[in-house]
């Protein structure tokens, strides 16, 4: 039995997320069928990032097991010939028998992009498009609120029972890109609860939009709080990037 990372990158607009869904397409799902369609054996993925409808990735890392005896070039080609367009694997390689997807993690870094002007047509699906004006560095005040050791339970969705609500946000960055009027918020952290990140932003956003007197401190007291019973907004799943995770040496 032979054990093999990939790093796919894909567009997540036409697909349920990455986890598999008995009844509608995931990416995980599709790439699975096309490797049986390809060589005529199963095979089970295992993704760092369960990726939720709509959101999309440049670097999410997977793991799988074969029973195949191919060059590792062949396999990719072939594999990478019969998927959508929407789906790219961008390396595939041998790995050691104890690497998993889930452990080991240094990081992961997301991006959250949003369109101050009206974006282009074929941009639009990668981006959250606000008419509203709002407040750049309040912005990134708001965004900073969330770097440091936090309890994130009033930014998540779903928190399974017992699961750990504390994560660590390393870095959160604002950049401007003119040439496509966007601005994009990258995130780097240890580990994220589900929407965690569309709700900071969501936070972020509506205490910037320059109508709202939605404060820091408010967005302060529900982090501090703890509770789940807030008007804060979660940010469209589209404006998403899970953008590359890395793992300890």
């Amino acid at each position: 039995m032979k054990r093999y990372k990939i790093v796919v990158a894909y567009d997540g607009t036409d697909f349920h997320g990455w986890a598999l869904q008995p009844t509608v397409s995931s990416i995980s799902q599709t790439l699975q069928d096309t490797f049986f369609d390809v060589f005529k054996e199963n095979i089970s993925l295992v993704g760092a990032s369960r990726t939720d409808a709509g959101v999309h990735a440049l670097g999410q890392v997977a793991r799988f097991h074969t029973n195949i005896n191919i060059d590792v070039g062949r396999i990719m080609h072939a594999w990478q010939s019969r998927l959508p367009g929407s789906i790219i694997i961008r390396s595939l390689s041998r790995i050691t028998n104890d690497f998993h997807p889930h452990y080991g993690l240094l990081n992961k870094t997301y991006y959250y992009h949003i369109f101050g002007t009206r974006p282009l047509p074929f941009l639009q699906r990668y981006g959250l498009y606000t008419a509203r004006n709002f407040d750049v560095q309040q912005l990134q005040d708001m965004m900073r609120l969330f770097v440091g050791t936090h309890d994130f339970s009033a930014f998540s969705t779903g928190m399974p029972i017992g699961d750990n609500p504390i994560c660590t946000v390393d870095n959160i960055g604002l950049t401007y890109y003119r040439r496509f009027g966007v601005y994009r918020i990258s995130i780097t952290g240890n580990r994220f609860l589900r929407h965690m990140v569309r709700r900071m932003v969501g936070a972020a956003l509506i205490s910037a939009e320059k109508k709202n007197k939605v404060s820091v401190a408010d967005v302060q007291n529900i982090l501090v709080g703890r509770s789940i019973e807030h008007c804060l907004p979660c940010a469209p799943a589209k404006g998403l990037v899970l953008y590359t995770v890395h793992y300890k040496q």
